[in-house]
């Protein structure tokens, strides 16, 4: 039964947010009978929402419940106010990251009306090797996981990701090296991604900052901000830790 349930709430995603009762049950690889069953008793607790149009959404309750819980709650706090001053001096896109498995997942993100056109948003996520904070994630990631990453496929979202194993393994080598990554055009290519590590208090990787700005000359200079906010909120997070500790590391 838990499994059942597990499948029906796993078949919402970023780009489908709404479904009907008959895509949840092929999606969850249920018959539709259950599927409606299941469906009502989750609308009746809240973890589902049923709109007038008879379409399924995930329910206030379990994102409630979620966001509770999150392993990421005392990270997200810490960061908040650095985050709000990067964003006012940048203008565009800021962002924290943590990894989750092989994929960049992004907890955080302000904005701006005019702010140059993204993918990520709050709870997407986006492989390690296609954006700068994924790069960071991933340049700092366990030997193991690197290894298995590169010998993948790769998808590229333009023709400026790196998706050759023998540049992704250079290009790695570069971000541990500086401290930071640059990536002009992989997801658009009139956007750059501009990415630092975020430590713990045990001096781990445990989250990666990033701005998405326009891809110009001016990318690059926001890197001692970006490492300027990260040491802040590392310091945050080390009064968060010793406050109320918890697991950053979502994946190791």
């Amino acid at each position: 039964m838990l499994s059942r349930v597990v499948r029906i709430v796993e078949s919402f995603g970023s780009d489908t947010p709404a479904l009907r009762v008959s895509e949840i049950a092929r999606r969850a690889d249920l018959h539709i009978a259950t599927a409606s069953r299941l469906i009502e008793e989750l609308v009746g607790h809240g973890w589902l929402h049923r709109h007038a149009d008879r379409r399924i959404r995930i329910g206030v309750r379990l994102w409630e419940l979620a966001s509770r819980a999150s392993p990421t709650l005392d990270l997200r706090e810490a960061a908040m106010p650095f985050l709000e001053d990067l964003h006012t001096a940048v203008g565009h896109h800021v962002q924290l990251g943590v990894r989750e498995e092989r994929e960049a997942l992004f907890v955080e993100r302000l904005s701006a009306p005019g702010a140059i056109d993204s993918l990520t948003h709050v709870a997407g996520r986006l492989p390690l090797h296609a954006s700068s904070a994924g790069l960071v994630l991933l340049a700092h990631a366990p030997a193991w996981l690197q290894e298995r990453v590169l010998a993948e496929p790769l998808p590229a979202y333009t023709s400026l990701t790196v998706v050759d194993p023998g540049q992704l393994r250079a290009l790695l080598a570069e971000v541990r090296t500086s401290g930071s990554a640059l990536c002009r055009g992989f997801i658009d290519t009139r956007a750059a991604g501009v990415a630092v590590p975020l430590r713990g208090p045990d001096e781990t990787v445990v989250a990666a900052l990033s701005v998405i700005v326009p891809n110009d000359d001016t990318a690059r200079m926001h890197v001692p901000a970006l490492r300027a906010a990260a040491r802040g909120i590392s310091r945050a997070m080390g009064t968060h830790q010793r406050l109320a500790p918890r697991d950053l590391r979502l994946a190791e």
